[in-house]
Formats: structure tokens, C-alpha cells, sequence
């Protein structure tokens, strides 16, 4: 039979509205017209190469085997050249000649093969791509023996996306990429682009002008205005905390100690006779670890880190979400800082904001001409108050952004622990918003289910995949079990902000010692909910900026009492139940609010009361770490107990903090009135030693005579078999500790353990009841699956509608709790403050102060059986 001839490869010549279509750059697949393809010139087979050089007078094609072949100039700068008699694929280069005489010669960026898989792009499109920030973004390689960079970026809208930097003029058609899937997902590998180039990406939406963006994915960015992304390694820094990272994995970080040191690192230290200029990661790394091993503190938080485009704030409004800022340094300058850290023993958090974005165009905005990143809907869209955009948390590709984002920070940065910024925002789709502005969500309620679903998400897999790093919710409202397991209806947080204790505690502080009997239940009523969340309790930035005051300024009294004052607060903030937070500068006792443009009064320290202050929490720090009754049993009744809670007429107060036989007592005498004679339960037999006295002339304090020694007495006092009789010194804390053989009585230990571990007490128990997950279930394989939105809101559903079986499930120890304990009403969500987009505006307001107009609660289930 006669062979059939093979039809002949398509023409060389290419039809005109192609032509037009990649010179505007909006063909999807420019790799399929430049480069080399096979082709025929109307008789004969060969090779077609094509190439983009703008502004060349000549072109050529050279081949490995050292042929030539020069290139016809086409319409708009396209170049063409037919090699007969070839196949392709050949490995070329392109040689251009400019009008001036130059020449260049190189790699011909469309003869290569996508760098991304199918894989790759199926994970991403369903959300479960968990180390995104290996796919996206720029990515130094070497493929085919040419190093080179690989550029990637989702824009799912887009006509045409083309990288433009200062390899190419930041000429927005000399590369165009190409589209790999229906996604979105555009890439391009460019020979010869090294570490350190700068670059964007120039998007050519649908609609509209062009529009320059930087990557989303970018590790490292210029400051303004340039704000272009630069190429950067993926890995290659040396870490040195190779023990402090295998011990992580096995630690428990709600039974460790947890003195959090939160630092602003633009305004912690600067140099004058350098312009005034902040230190950078690597010269503030040995002072900063110095510093908290002084003072005792086990973890630092550090902020602002993520890229944003305003200097002047706490860093909240995020422009590039996988890079450290580069006022500071590189991203391995920043690895240095955490690793010295580490090998001084200290966690490092990081303040993390994936509850909203800035306005501004450069950045994620509206990304690709459309609504990529927030919902196109603007009562979904936007935070009215604060002028910014709020993630759509039901889109895979977002969801997968910030999901990936949590684990870069974790796993290339070795960060412990991620505070998570504004959850209450991203909780209630009215939240800062009034009637008209927000919509109602599938079930008819105000949750954001898919904001509820994806936190579940993001603490599951941080969960799973990194057991010893802690997530922490700044969570402002009574939203139930924010910090319980997500089969059980929590959001599975490892702690929570207690937002309440703050301000109960800052409130009592500052009243006049004269009237603190009638405001003694602010001091006492955080207990009242102190084990329905895992709480840390901060006293952070929050409250020392926009005319509140410093916390020394904020106490009342004449100097001496100020610092009375806040050395007792600082004591029993510590020593109370909860893992606890300063903000920087709580140490030198700094008059004036924190203001960005200084360096903390480092100088206060020549004075003998700041010395003195600065003194007391080094004591305290180590007392906090050396005694684990102050940290190990932190969110469990049993680690706890008042001694004496009802003396409001001298504001004194008394508790004991328990770890099985290890204890201590704590008592604030809160007028500037000494006690002589003051008696108190004592919780063991034997004899106390005062281990601190904020009162003592060494911190400042005026020195009153106490004993050092206390031996109790047989007499029932406060419920306690034994008592003892103490000298309390006016406006202090005393620390104290049982003396070797001196025990509580297993009666004693035993009632405290019997106290249920669980019990809720902010809110009714119908409110938060939740019917349990079935426990036989598969895991489902990726992490994305196990949070479909069809099963998230019939979990929501669950948690917001208390069920039958939740009703009538009370233990009978839940039930004697309940005796025990007042049952308050919830307190209510706050309106944060307006954050205002524009930079002149971002100078006066840029995080909420969430001390403003309250807001309403949400409101209790409808009992059954009720209209």
C-alpha cells in the first residue's frame, strides 16, 4: 500500500490578528508563537525561530552546533528567521545588534518548558497547596544548565501578564507570560535574571488601564516609592537552633512559661549619630536577646515585620505578606535575629494580619482588574471604618494564600508562634459597619462562616504539622471556644487575648486609691471567666499610643505612688492566671506615649526610680520563670485560688497559685495605706519566706519594715486550717513562698483538684453548647478537604443553634461548678477605630484602638420550645 505523506507542520508566517494579539501583549500563550516550532515555509520542513528584542537593528539565531542564522525584522518588533531541514527541539541563543553598535547576546526565554506542574496548579486550585510560596513568585533556578529566574503569579482575570523589571527596561512587551491552566496561573522562566534583580508584574485586565503590580509572593521588597519586588533566594542561611527547634516539637505550649516581650523594632533602639536611623535585625539581635534573658522574658513579639507601605504605624496594613520588611535588613538578616533569639532561649512571635489589606495600587487590590483577593461585593469587600479590603475567605486560591503564608513565617523563619491580628473583625460580617452596610450570611445570621471555616483551617494544619507553635487570637468579643479543639465547635486557637482583663485591670489602676473600694469587682471579675478561654493577658501597644498615656503616666498619684502603682500592677499581672504580654518600654517606667520616630528613653535608666522599676521585673521575671505554680497549671482551676477576695474597704487582695505541691502566695495591698497585723488563710502549715516585695527600697519603693520570715498559726482563717499575720507595705505585692517542709495537706490538695478543669463561666452553657463530630471518620487526606464549606457550616450552624443533646448534657460536676460561680452576661464586642487608608491620614489612626463605642453582643439562642 502507498505511504501517506505526513502533513506538513504550520505555515512559518503567522495570521495578523495573532501577530496583533501577542504584540499587545494579550495572547495567552506566547511560548506557542516565540521561540523555536516546527514549520514549513510552503515546500520545505524546518524550524521557525521568532523573538520579542525591542528596539534592535539586527537578530540572530545561534545554534549549539555553531550555525547562524540571521532574523527578518516583522511588524512592531517581532523577529522572525526559517531554518530548513531542522527539527526542533535545538538549543539556541539570541544575538541582538542595537542602533548605538551594542550586542547582546542570550538565553531565548521561550525555548523552555513550564516550571510548574499539574500537580502544582491542581493543589492550588482547590486550596491545599501548602508550600504555595515554592510555586508562586520568583524563584532563582537553573533549568536546562542556564541559571536563570522562574516567575509565577495568579491573576485569574487577566488578559495578558508580562514581568517587567530592571532586566528588561521595565518594559511591559519584551515579556509577556504565559497562561498555564483555566486558574489563572501565569509563569515565564527568564534566563539570566540573578538575586537581587527588582521587578513587578504588568497586568492587562479585562477592562481598563494597565496595571503594575508587585508580587503577591514577592520575599523581599524595596521600600517607596519604588516598591518593586527583588529577586531573592529561597533558602541558604545557616540556622544554629537546631536544639531549640527539636525541643519545640515536643513542648506544650500552654504548660511553659509564656512572659512575652512585644517590641515595635523600628522604635526600640536607633542610632543618633547616624541620622537617628533604627537598628537593623542583625545589630538589634544581640542587644534584644541580652535584654529579655536580663529581664526574664521567655518570648519576644515582634512587629512590624510583614512589608507595608506606611512606616509610621504597628505594620497592620500589609502590602507583601511573604517578606520582612527591608528597613531592617534582608530576609536572612531577619533569620539571624530569630536564630540568635533562639539560642538565647527565646520564642519569637510574630503579629500576623489576615483579616484585611491596604487600598493601596500597587499591592493586592484589585489584583488583576478584578476582585481577586476581596469579595467584589463592598459590604463584604471593606471595612468602612478603616478604610481597607477584607480577604475573601471563600475562594480556595485566598484561602491557600494565607494558609501558606502561616506556615512561610513557621517553617522558613523558624517563628514560634503567630498572633493573629483582628480575628473579631474577620468573625461578624457587621463588624465596625451600621445597618445597610453589611449582608446576612447563608443561614441568616451574621458569622462570617467562611472566616469561622478558614481559621479552623489555618489552626488545624498549624496544629498538625507544627504541635509546638502557638496561635494566639486578638479577639475582642465573647465569640464561644475560640481557644477548644475544633471538633469540638472551637476555632482550635491556642490562646486568646483577653481583651477584658485588660481593661478592667487598666481601669482599676488608675482610679484614685481613695475610691478603688467601690470599682474592687474590676480586679476580680476576669476571674469570673477565666477558664471558659486559654488566656494570655496583655498590656500591650495598644494602650500607649493616640493621647491614652503611658502605662506610668496612666497611674494616678504624685511620682512615688505612679511607680507604687505600676510596680504592683506588674506584679500581679504576672502572677495571676494567664500567660502575659508588655509592651516595650513597660520596663523603664517611659513617661511619654510610644512614638515611632524615637528610641525608647533608654537614658531613664541613670534615674534611680526607673532603675528601680527596671530592677523589679528583672526579680520578677525571675522569679516567673524558676517557680512553675506561676505558669504550668495557668488554665486550670486547680491552679488557682483566692485567698481573701472580699476586702474591697482596704483593697487588698489574696491568692494562691498551685502546681500539685509547689505554691505561692500573692498579696496587693492597693491604697497607700501600710497594714501592721494584716491576717490571711495560709494555704500549708510551717513558715513563708517573702521572696518579693515590690515595696523594697532596691525597686524604688519606701522600704517598710517587714519580716522576711512568716511562721502560720492553727487558726482557720478564710477557709484555710492554718493563718499567718503579715506587715503589708502601702502600694505593693508581696511574693510568698513556703519554706522546705512546709506542704499544703492532701485534703487541701485534693479539694483543689477536684475543681472541673472545664467549666465555663463567661457565658451560659446552653449558648455554648456543641454537638461532638463523630470520632470514626477518615482525615481526609489534604488539609483543604477536611474544611468544605458544605460541612464547616453545618458546624457553624451547630455552634451558633445549641442542640438538644448540648441542653440537657450537664455533668454533675459542670452542675456544682455552676453553683459555685456567677454566671454573667456577655460582655460586648467594641467598634474599632477608624483606620484611614491615605498615608496622611495613616500618621493620626492605624490600628483600632478597640476601646471605643461598643458594639452588640451576638445575641443567646432562643431557648427550645420559645416563639
Amino acid at each position: 500500500m502507498p505511504r501517506h505523506p505526513k502533513p506538513l507542520p504550520p505555515p512559518a508566517l503567522l495570521p495578523d490578528d495573532v501577530v496583533s494579539e501577542l504584540l499587545a501583549g494579550t495572547h495567552r500563550r506566547p511560548h506557542d508563537i516565540l521561540g523555536a516550532h516546527a514549520a514549513h515555509d510552503g515546500t520545505t520542513r524546518g524550524v521557525v525561530v521568532r523573538a520579542l528584542p525591542i528596539g534592535a537593528s539586527a537578530m540572530w539565531a545561534l545554534f549549539d552546533d555553531g550555525e547562524a542564522y540571521e532574523l527578518t525584522a516583522l511588524r512592531g518588533g517581532l523577529w522572525q528567521g526559517f531554518v530548513p531541514d531542522t527539527r526542533p527541539p535545538r538549543r539556541y541563543r539570541l544575538r541582538a545588534q542595537f542602533e548605538d553598535g551594542s550586542v547582546v547576546e542570550a538565553e531565548d526565554p521561550y525555548r523552555f518548558e513550564p516550571t510548574l506542574g499539574a500537580m502544582d496548579l491542581h493543589l492550588f486550585g482547590e486550596g491545599s497547596h501548602l508550600r504555595l510560596w515554592q510555586m508562586l513568585g520568583a524563584h532563582p533556578r537553573t533549568v536546562d544548565g542556564v541559571a536563570g529566574t522562574a516567575f509565577a503569579v495568579w491573576a485569574p482575570n487577566a488578559r495578558g501578564v508580562s514581568v517587567i523589571g530592571d532586566f528588561n527596561g521595565w518594559n511591559g512587551h519584551v515579556h509577556p507570560m504565559r497562561r498555564l491552566n483555566d486558574g489563572g496561573v501565569w509563569e515565564l522562566f527568564l534566563p539570566g535574571v540573578a538575586e537581587g534583580a527588582r521587578y513587578k508584574f504588568e497586568i492587562r485586565p479585562l477592562a481598563g488601564p494597565v496595571r503594575v503590580k508587585t508580587d503577591p509572593m514577592g520575599r523581599f521588597m524595596e521600600q517607596q516609592p519604588g516598591n518593586a519586588s527583588i529577586v531573592t533566594r529561597h533558602a541558604g542561611y545557616a540556622w544554629g537552633d537546631d536544639a531549640w527547634m527539636a525541643a519545640r516539637e515536643e513542648r506544650d505550649p500552654t504548660r511553659e512559661p509564656m512572659l512575652v516581650y512585644e517590641v515595635h523594632l523600628g522604635s526600640w533602639r536607633r542610632v543618633p549619630d547616624e541620622g537617628n536611623r533604627p537598628l537593623t535585625y542583625r545589630e538589634i539581635a544581640p542587644l534584644l536577646a541580652e535584654h529579655c534573658t536580663r529581664l526574664g522574658f521567655t518570648h519576644v513579639e515582634l512587629m512590624p515585620v510583614l512589608e507595608h507601605p506606611y512606616g509610621a504605624s504597628w505594620g497592620y496594613q500589609v502590602s507583601g505578606y511573604f517578606a520582612p520588611t527591608s528597613r531592617y535588613g534582608t530576609p536572612d538578616d531577619f533569620r539571624f535575629l530569630v536564630d540568635t533569639l533562639h539560642q538565647a532561649g527565646i520564642g519569637v512571635l510574630l503579629d500576623w494580619v489576615p483579616a484585611h489589606f491596604p487600598k493601596d495600587d500597587f499591592a493586592l487590590r484589585r489584583f488583576d482588574g478584578t476582585a481577586c483577593y476581596e469579595h467584589e461585593d463592598p459590604r463584604l469587600a471593606e471595612h468602612p471604618e478603616w478604610g481597607t479590603l477584607i480577604f475573601n475567605y471563600g475562594r480556595n486560591e485566598v484561602r491557600n494564600f494565607l494558609l501558606a503564608n502561616a506556615l512561610y513565617w513557621i517553617e522558613e523563619f523558624h517563628l514560634d508562634g503567630l498572633r493573629v491580628d483582628a480575628v473579631a473583625s474577620m468573625l461578624y460580617l457587621d463588624y465596625g459597619r451600621e445597618a445597610g452596610q453589611w449582608m446576612r450570611n447563608r443561614l441568616g445570621g451574621r458569622e462570617n462562616l467562611d472566616a469561622v471555616s478558614f481559621l479552623r483551617q489555618l489552626n488545624y494544619t498549624v496544629r498538625s504539622r507544627h504541635p509546638g507553635v502557638s496561635m494566639i487570637a486578638e479577639e475582642s468579643t465573647t465569640w464561644p471556644r475560640v481557644t477548644h479543639p475544633i471538633v469540638e465547635g472551637g476555632l482550635g486557637f491556642t490562646f486568646k487575648w483577653n481583651m477584658g482583663w485588660m481593661h478592667d485591670t487598666l481601669d482599676y489602676f488608675r482610679v484614685d486609691p481613695l475610691f478603688r473600694s467601690g470599682n474592687h469587682d474590676r480586679l476580680t471579675f476576669a476571674m469570673m471567666y477565666e477558664y471558659s478561654e486559654r488566656f494570655v493577658n496583655p498590656l500591650s501597644h495598644d494602650e500607649v499610643v493616640h493621647l491614652k498615656k503611658s502605662l506610668l503616666d496612666k497611674m494616678p498619684g504624685d511620682a512615688w505612688r505612679k511607680f507604687a502603682n505600676l510596680r504592683a500592677m506588674l506584679a500581679y499581672a504576672i502572677s495571676r492566671p494567664g500567660k502575659t504580654l508588655l509592651f516595650m518600654g513597660a520596663e523603664l517606667g517611659t513617661w511619654r506615649e510610644w512614638n515611632h520616630e524615637a528610641s525608647l528613653e533608654w537614658h531613664l535608666l541613670d534615674d534611680p526610680a526607673h532603675a528601680g522599676l527596671f530592677a523589679f521585673l528583672e526579680a520578677m521575671g525571675a522569679l516567673y520563670r524558676a517557680h512553675p505554680c506561676f505558669w504550668r497549671r495557668d488554665h486550670e482551676p486547680a491552679g488557682f485560688a483566692w485567698v481573701d477576695v472580699a476586702d474591697r474597704e482596704q483593697s487588698v487582695v489574696s491568692f494562691v497559685r498551685r502546681d500539685g505541691e509547689d505554691h505561692a502566695v500573692i498579696v496587693l495591698n492597693l491604697t497607700p495605706v501600710p497594714r501592721a497585723g494584716y491576717r490571711i488563710g495560709a494555704p500549708a502549715g510551717g513558715a513563708y519566706r517573702i521572696a518579693l516585695s515590690s515595696d523594697d527600697s532596691r525597686f524604688g519603693g519606701s522600704g517598710f519594715a517587714v519580716t522576711d520570715r512568716v511562721l502560720t498559726e492553727d487558726m482557720p482563717y478564710h477557709g484555710f486550717e492554718q493563718s499567718m499575720l503579715l506587715t503589708l507595705p502601702p502600694l505593693s505585692a508581696l511574693v510568698l513562698l513556703p519554706e522546705p517542709g512546709t506542704s499544703e495537706s492532701p485534703a487541701t490538695l485534693e479539694a483543689a483538684a477536684d475543681v472541673p478543669a472545664g467549666i465555663e463561666v463567661a457565658v451560659p452553657a446552653a449558648e455554648l453548647a456543641v454537638q461532638e463530630l463523630g470520632r470514626t471518620r477518615r482525615r481526609p487526606r489534604r488539609h483543604g478537604k477536611a474544611f468544605a464549606q458544605d460541612e464547616e457550616a453545618a458546624l457553624v450552624d451547630r455552634l451558633v443553634k445549641p442542640t438538644k443533646a448540648g441542653k440537657a448534657a450537664k455533668s454533675a460536676k459542670g452542675a456544682k461548678a455552676a453553683k459555685r460561680v456567677k454566671v454573667t452576661k456577655p460582655d460586648t464586642p467594641e467598634k474599632p477605630a477608624k483606620r484611614p487608608d491615605t498615608p496622611a491620614k495613616r500618621a493620626k489612626v492605624e490600628k483600632p484602638t478597640k476601646s471605643t463605642k461598643p458594639r452588640k453582643a451576638p445575641k443567646p439562642p432562643m431557648p427550645e420550645g420559645e416563639a
